[in-house]
């Protein structure tokens, strides 16, 4: 969605840039298709902060999205805001009365129709299988294992591209710059996901951060020796290479499992 940036009447507004919010239609989410989310606070099942900085923030209503698509022909209703992902998503109406979500791609509007299938036609919007989809287009909210609905490819502004086609499988260009290979009978959703402009966004204020629930990032230079290896000092001097509070390497240290199961659908590794 397009942006807008504020007159620099106060010192919160002299650098924020926020979306405007044009091409939303739609200001409340469909009743049916809400559940309430309960805040975690980045912690897990047991209790444990495993995540850091987040806390608090605004209540949120979580969107049901259908990532698998329904072999039904719909209309396009509304463009709506989701609080809980980067892209719009869009609300769907099929020919038997079900309504649901979806994320939406570039250029789709109200009155748009949306088919899902092998006889669907290759437009923004509609899910087809890889195997009938043209090479070199641009792709988004892909499937891994065929049936499972899309995981690959949801957020703002991404797509990959359907490079090329085997027998089998389809070598596919992730955002990332990996090239991997997917079943051919995998689904996908032709375009590019909706709202490009998302990575421009400048919150402005402090404030503005705690309201999407993230809580304030303290340096580890700014700490004492026993909370932080780059803590204390006469001075402010890290004296070693930058590591986490845990002592692991922050530049250069490979984190990924020697072996995973994926490896081998791995044509070529993300860019550096």
């Amino acid at each position: 969605m397009p942006l807008r940036k504020l007159k620099p009447i106060t010192s919160s507004q002299r650098h924020a840039i926020l979306p405007d919010f044009k091409e939303i239609t739609k200001k409340k989410p469909e009743k049916k298709l809400v559940v309430g989310k309960r805040k975690t606070g980045g912690r897990n099942n047991t209790g444990r902060i495993t995540v850091r900085h987040r806390g608090g923030g605004h209540k949120k209503l979580y969107r049901i999205i259908n990532f698998r698509g329904k072999p039904v022909e719909g209309k396009v209703i509304s463009i709506e805001y989701d609080p809980n992902r980067t892209a719009s998503i869009a609300l769907i109406q099929y020919v038997d009365g079900t309504k649901e979500y979806m994320i939406a791609p570039v250029g789709l509007k109200v009155g748009d129709r949306i088919n899902y299938g092998e006889t669907a036609q290759v437009a923004p919007g509609n899910t087809l299988p890889l195997e009938k989809i043209p090479e070199g287009s641009e792709i988004y909210n892909i499937e891994l294992q065929p049936g499972k609905g899309g995981q690959l490819v949801r957020s703002a502004g991404c797509c990959a591209i359907l490079v090329t086609k085997g027998e089998k499988f389809a070598s596919v260009k992730l955002p990332s710059g990996e090239v991997r290979l997917i079943s051919l009978e995998c689904k996908a959703t032709i375009g590019r996901v909706s709202n490009p402009e998302h990575k421009y966004v400048s919150l402005g204020k402090a404030g503005r951060t705690r309201w999407l629930g993230i809580r304030p990032t303290v340096r580890g230079v700014a700490m004492n020796p026993v909370d932080h290896p780059h803590g204390g000092g006469e001075g402010r001097g890290k004296g070693n290479i930058s590591q986490t509070p845990w002592a692991k390497p922050t530049k250069g240290y490979k984190t990924r499992r020697r072996y995973k199961y994926s490896d081998k659908f791995i044509v070529q590794r993300r860019r550096k």
